[in-house]
């Protein structure tokens, strides 16, 4: 399974409203498959971007999110506004479709910051 950082995205926003800080989350996103967006909540829980809980049964992968990190809260601010999100996700398919989260994050804010006259 591919890392998809539309679905990571809307993960967090999520995320971000629904958390009280200890209590997992079943995050369902439409159009997405529980596998595809478990996939991508247990790989932010190993990248640190938020807190999970592996929920997984012999049917199959299932992991609830807690809460997002430092790290989440600042990649979901970098990339909140849609107009980034968006002008991010044009220059990453001009340049060859994927690169790593890091730089994804970097461009993310150069942009928020073009937005605000930085």
């Amino acid at each position: 399974m591919k890392r998809d950082m539309d679905l990571c995205r809307k993960i967090m926003e999520q995320v971000e409203e629904k958390s009280n800080g200890l209590s997992p989350i079943d995050i369902e996103i439409e159009g997405y498959a529980r596998a595809e967006v478990s996939y991508q909540i247990m790989i932010m829980n190993e990248g640190g971007y938020l807190t999970a809980a592996d929920a997984s049964t012999r049917a199959g992968l299932h992991w609830m999110a807690r809460r997002l990190t430092w790290q989440g809260h600042e990649f979901l601010d970098a990339v909140r506004n849609d107009t980034v999100w968006i002008k991010v996700k044009e220059t990453v398919k001009e340049k060859g479709g994927t690169i790593p989260f890091e730089v994804l994050k970097a461009l993310a804010i150069k942009f928020a910051g073009s937005v605000f006259g930085l």
